[in-house]
């Protein structure tokens, strides 16, 4: 058999060339096209997530912060955090 790709002489069962690594046949079963859908939401509770660290750290580097910004930064990881897993596991 000739390789339809680059004109090699293949062996007649062979399933790609060994030269170019074309295969030498369609595939029986074609791969399943995935769409992803785009979503603002997860960059903006980062970003909020990101400020509200910084500013955090600032205040803490100080000793300056006080305790309710401390559960506003766990309670916003803890968000992201639960927004993350649902998505993973609603597949």
């Amino acid at each position: 058999m000739i390789c339809k790709h680059c004109g090699t002489e293949i062996a007649d069962k062979a399933l790609v060339c060994y030269r170019c690594g074309q295969a030498t046949s369609e595939p029986r079963i074609k791969p399943a096209t995935t769409t992803r859908k785009s979503s603002i939401v997860p960059l903006v509770a980062a970003l909020l997530v990101l400020v509200i660290g910084a500013l955090y750290m600032a205040l803490a580097a100080s000793g300056r912060a006080p305790r309710s910004l401390s559960w506003v930064v766990a309670a916003l990881a803890l968000i992201v955090l639960a927004w993350r897993l649902w998505h993973r596991f609603k597949r």
